[in-house]
């Protein structure tokens, strides 16, 4: 018990610098379109999938598919 002495940080040798290279924007803009055709597309009519009876049962255990309906916090969800 009582005061634990201050440990002394040690400083590093070198000198570190965080830069980065120039990008080519060319492959910039051809990631970014990548990027966009792989992770930002959302189907136009996703189909209701009826989950697995043991996530159900869980859910149900656990409080998470009792929903007041009248809540007001989802208005703004239940609004359309």
């Amino acid at each position: 018990m009582g005061n634990k002495p201050e440990k002394q940080a040690q400083k590093p040798d070198g000198i570190f610098v965080k830069a980065m290279p120039p990008l080519d924007q060319t492959y910039v803009r051809w990631l970014a379109r990548d990027l966009e055709r792989l992770y930002g597309v959302a189907p136009k009519a996703p189909k209701a999938i009826k989950p697995p009876d043991h996530y159900i049962e869980y859910m149900r255990m656990y409080g998470m598919l009792d929903v007041d309906l009248n809540d007001a916090d989802l208005d703004e969800v239940l609004k359309k």
